[in-house]
């Protein structure tokens, strides 16, 4: 029996220049060649000016930039339910999968089991399979302070259960970091003896 294809309406296109190395990526250079050497020059010389320009992509009002009226009660709530139907359509193709719904639920513990899973991956302490572990200490820094942010802010708000896993893993990320970032500091010497040897 031939299995039919929905069309599904959404259509997404990778628009970043550059691979996670670093590199220009291929699509984009065969992409540029098709406009002309013109156009790509013309590309390369908006691109600083343009970092330069966005800073953040969030403006606030200490930055000098007015910062935008929030959306209205009724296009909030109209948002609110194109966005519940659409999860409802995608919940129907989850379960049509075989899996369950419930497995992709974002819950306050998922939210921080990945905050913190994305810490020891910036550390440097856990990487994917096949590929060498990546140290951003800056990276690390943002993402420890984003979960001591969360506990600033929800306080009173939590469960126990909730408190005592925000509480564990800021203790271990934090904890982390600073065994990673004192490693870094302090380099071991070379042929400097490490652990206690006993004979």
């Amino acid at each position: 029996m031939a299995e039919k294809k929905q069309n599904s309406g959404f259509t997404v296109t990778d628009r970043r220049l550059f691979t996670e190395d670093g590199e220009l990526r291929s699509d984009v250079c065969d992409e540029e060649q098709k406009k002309g050497p013109a156009s790509a020059a013309a590309r390369e010389s908006t691109i600083p000016e343009k970092i330069a320009a966005d800073k953040s992509p969030f403006p606030t009002a200490g930055d000098g930039h007015e910062v935008p009226s929030p959306p209205t009660a009724a296009e909030q709530r109209a948002q609110a339910e194109a966005y519940r139907v659409s999860s409802k359509e995608l919940d129907a193709q989850v379960g049509l999968s075989g899996h369950d719904v419930k497995e992709f639920e974002m819950t306050f513990e998922r939210f921080l089991a990945s905050l913190y899973m994305t810490a020891m991956l910036q550390l440097g302490l856990m990487h994917q399979q096949g590929e060498q572990p990546r140290i951003d200490i800056i990276g690390a820094r943002q993402t420890i302070d984003t979960m001591s942010l969360l506990a600033e802010k929800t306080k009173g708000n939590l469960t126990s259960t909730e408190e005592n896993f925000l509480q564990n893993s800021l203790y271990e990320a934090r904890m982390a970091y600073v065994e990673v970032t004192n490693t870094l500091a302090h380099p071991p010497q070379p042929g400097a003896v490490t652990g206690t040897g006993g004979r």
